[in-house]
């Protein structure tokens, strides 16, 4: 048997990171996921591959750049493998390798006009869990929680929020000054303060960077102490989350995490420099999540493992 011969790839030129900081600039309220499939489309389209063999092996490598990136999160793998799996699937129907290639691009045309509804869908389905007079917590910033709030806001909902900090970054005091431009009271409050305040709150509403095969979610650092503390005290959790932030991922532990954690109590460290360390992400188990509000419906964290397998083999 002849082996087939594979074009050689031009893969010098892909400069993934750069790619999606230029997306970025060009779409800012687009998510990761989304900018992940337009970066690996603006690739592929560019594949000189005569077969659609050699156009998946192209499409693979491509994929597994995104996914090696140093600063991978759970959003770049949900990106990364909804573009490559119609490719696999579709494969199968077309032999002419250029119908195939319009047909895969004319899908993804159509899928990414779809997306684009998805993080209002989500809000929408959270409105009714919003009441008069409720005091909200949220933690780090997320635009589907922003939009959530902003639309109950516009719904005539009256309502106030908790907004943590979120250090080291300064998501949090980006989510209070746009909460307030929406007329919503927001009052920003240390991490630390959480537990003096949760008894004051009715309810916790967290973003989700990428949502895992049990129902547990993957978000900013601090997310899962917060979801411990509600549950302690009896409040519920909730997510904001849009369908293709579904990852198939199963972490069993913080350990077991895209991003590493930093290295603790390493021997090369200058004992004389104090340097606070954390993770940029932790995992919630789904035994902490309440609810999650998704552009499909409610969901209880028990039924993303059935509905992940729905939308991947869309």
């Amino acid at each position: 048997m002849v082996p087939l011969e594979i074009t050689p790839l031009n893969n010098a030129d892909w400069k993934p990171q750069a790619r999606l900081d230029k997306l970025q600039q060009q779409h800012p309220n687009a998510s990761l996921p989304v900018l992940v499939i337009m970066a690996l489309l603006d690739i592929m389209k560019d594949s000189k591959a005569s077969s659609t063999f050699e156009f998946l092996e192209h499409a693979k490598a491509a994929t597994t750049a995104f996914k090696q990136l140093p600063e991978k999160n759970a959003s770049m793998i949900a990106g990364a493998d909804l573009f490559l799996h119609p490719l696999k699937t579709h494969s199968e129907h077309i032999r002419d390798v250029e119908d195939w290639k319009k047909s895969i691009f004319a899908l993804f045309e159509k899928r990414l006009a779809e997306y684009a509804k998805f993080r209002e869908r989500a809000a929408d389905k959270g409105l009714q869990f919003i009441k008069d007079d409720a005091v909200i917590l949220v933690h780090s910033y997320s635009r589907a929680v922003m939009m959530l709030l902003q639309k109950a806001r516009q719904g005539n909902k009256r309502f106030k929020v908790f907004v943590t900090e979120t250090r080291p970054t300064t998501s949090g005091t980006k989510a209070a000054v746009e909460l307030r431009a929406a007329n919503i009271p927001a009052e920003l409050i240390l991490d630390a303060a959480v537990g003096s305040v949760i008894d004051r709150v009715d309810m916790v509403i967290v973003g989700a960077e990428g949502v895992v095969q049990n129902g547990g979610v993957i978000n900013q650092i601090g997310t899962y102490q917060i979801a411990v503390v509600a549950k302690a005290a009896n409040k519920p959790f909730y997510a904001v989350t849009e369908q293709y932030k579904f990852v198939r991922l199963f972490p069993l532990n913080q350990e077991d995490l895209p991003i590493a954690s930093p290295p603790y109590f390493a021997s090369s460290e200058d004992r004389n420099t104090i340097v606070a360390k954390n993770p940029q992400i932790d995992y919630t188990p789904p035994r902490y999540i309440s609810l999650l509000f998704t552009n499909i419906g409610v969901l209880t964290p028990s039924a993303v493992s059935e509905e992940l397998v729905k939308f991947y083999m869309s």
